[in-house]
């Protein structure tokens, strides 16, 4: 049976409410009773002590925020009463005991993937476009027009179908509100020409010159890292041929990531084509020359200690770090147990969470890199009149996510419990099998921008507001806190792990159903909604504040 409160850890002095609760209610919990002083949103949380200005707020078992005046027994949270304040953290040599939970349903288990030559598999298989500059986004543009449309690829046909009909019906002088979507009935889908190739991919950006000469490397280094990604099989690189991004600094940063690079690579740059039709039917041609190589490559099984998963939140609310980021987090230490991959990143939202990550690194180097990277960051923040605590977004606040260490706490639960085995920075490519944390934005895009980067073949993104984000190269799989935003938003999401606010499943059955999610998602038996939709968010960071 749902239970109307819930205490996440015995040192909170906050409970959380999981359904609406009105002023005057009795909230009987463990023994003890809580008249409500005030309203109490589902999602949202009550204090179950008086608090005293200045009196620390415990959430999750850490420190999560002050009391800013006093605060009666059964008050409810809010901003203006409770301020952001987060614990410090060192290193102080803690040698930190992980029991993996039982992988024994999984052991023998595989995916079909893509295999690479270097020995990595990938769980899709992409030709990737991108340019040097963003003067090339135009014929990106034109390229992928005619590409998608006449090799399958294209999602659109519903909405160009539904145009042609306001167009036929302002000619005829019908009213145009009597035609709805859901009546037009799209021409029919373009079969895929090439049945091996999940997607032709593009990576328009705004850098590539104008900036300074780090955020070229920084760029470089990132669409290097893309295409060195197991998910992605070819590429075709455009540039203008002036800008501060050069080719040869391009293949150089992807030869001292990879030494070996073996895959189909060609490369145009448009000042030295005859002309702009020439660039782009050259460029057409010499692609699809490659798609029907790289079609060959079919899908073969693969341990599933080649699985490499970034876990993401965004869209978050009160329930995520209930419901859907400690599912995520069991399935993450499967995978883990299993011997795979698993990226976690967002440094800006592990404001709070330090501490414990830093006690579960396997060794000192590895805490002081993730010490340094944090202070690096937030002071960084902090310089332009910001900082970490500004992190939440209006729909997180009104959600219940009062302090940006709340949403940490919380956010942190993605991760799992298992050891963090590295640390990386920003574009640094995955090497260890376990837990990585990945420096980058909390911002939803620049994060998985940035988990791909670092070789997450499968995104698990969790949501409780409901976020349609995706990646180019990446299939992201969006896991809903609530069964009411799956509910109402069913083209977006691909998993609900509200039946645990319902009290009807537990984290531990979510998290093997979000694992089997997985491993068909890797197959390419499960598309999911982001892939469907060709969601293909990409937005480079430049190191600067940006949270």
């Amino acid at each position: 049976m749902k239970a109307s409160v819930l205490k996440i850890h015995p040192k909170d002095n906050v409970l959380v409410a999981l359904t609406s609760l009105k002023k005057g209610e009795v909230i009987e919990h463990n023994g003890n009773s809580y008249a409500l002083v005030d309203d109490v949103n589902a999602k949202h949380k009550f204090f179950i002590d008086d608090m005293k200005t200045g009196d620390a707020v415990c959430m999750y078992g850490v420190l999560v925020g002050k009391t800013q005046f006093n605060v009666p027994r059964g008050g409810r949270m809010t901003t203006e009463n409770t301020k952001h304040a987060a614990g410090a953290y060192d290193y102080r040599g803690v040698k930190y005991e992980w029991h993996a939970p039982d992988v024994s349903k999984f052991k023998n288990r595989t995916f079909n993937g893509y295999h690479r030559s270097d020995g990595r598999v990938g769980t899709a298989n992409y030709w990737l476009f991108i340019p040097m500059v963003f003067c090339e986004n135009r014929n990106l543009d034109v390229i992928r027009e005619a590409l998608h449309n006449e090799l399958g690829y294209a999602v659109t046909d519903k909405y160009k179908s539904y145009t042609r009909q306001l167009v036929k019906a302002y000619r005829e002088g019908s009213d145009l509100e009597s035609f709805q979507i859901g009546d037009i009935k799209p021409d029919p889908v373009q079969q895929r020409i090439f049945k091996n190739i999940d997607g032709i991919k593009f990576l328009n950006h705004q850098g590539g010159c104008g900036g300074t000469r780090q955020d070229a490397e920084t760029l470089g280094r990132l669409l290097a890292a893309y295409c060195d990604n197991p998910n992605v099989g070819g590429v075709t690189v455009l540039s203008l041929g002036c800008q501060n991004l050069q080719v040869q600094d391009f293949l150089k940063y992807l030869k001292e990531r990879d030494p070996g690079f073996d895959k189909p690579l060609h490369v145009f740059e448009q000042q030295r084509s005859q002309s702009e039709e020439q660039l782009v039917a050259d460029a057409i041609r010499k692609t699809f020359e490659g798609l029907i190589e790289l079609n060959k490559l079919e899908r073969k099984a693969a341990q599933l200690t080649e699985l490499c998963i970034g876990v993401k939140c965004g869209g978050s609310d009160g329930f995520s770090g209930i419901s859907a980021n400690p599912a995520v987090g069991y399935c993450a230490d499967l995978v883990v147990g299993l011997g795979g991959k698993i990226l976690l990143a967002e440094f800006p939202e592990l404001c709070g969470a330090e501490q414990e990550l830093v006690d579960r690194s396997v060794n000192e180097a590895t805490a002081r890199k993730f010490m340094r990277l944090m202070r690096d960051y937030n002071e960084m923040a902090e310089k332009v009149g910001s900082g970490f605590h500004m992190n939440p977004s209006p729909g997180n606040i009104r959600d219940g996510l009062i302090t940006d260490a709340i949403k940490s706490a919380g956010a942190a639960k993605k991760g799992g419990t298992s050891p963090v085995a590295d640390v990386l920075d920003y574009t640094e490519r995955v090497s260890k099998s376990g837990l990585s944390l990945v420096c980058t934005p909390g911002n939803d895009v620049e994060a998985t921008t940035g988990k791909t980067a670092s070789g997450a073949t499968l995104i698990l993104f969790t949501t409780g507001l409901g976020t349609p984000t995706g990646n180019p190269v990446c299939p992201t799989i969006k896991v809903a806190t609530n069964s009411s935003l799956a509910k109402r938003m069913p083209d977006i999401i691909d998993i609900d792990t509200g039946a645990i606010i319902e009290g009807e499943k537990t984290i531990e059955e979510m998290g093997e159903e979000i694992l089997e999610y997985c491993i068909r998602a890797a197959s390419g038996e499960e598309i999911p909604k982001a892939v469907q939709l060709n969601q293909d968010d990409f937005i480079p960071w430049k190191r600067g504040v940006s949270l």
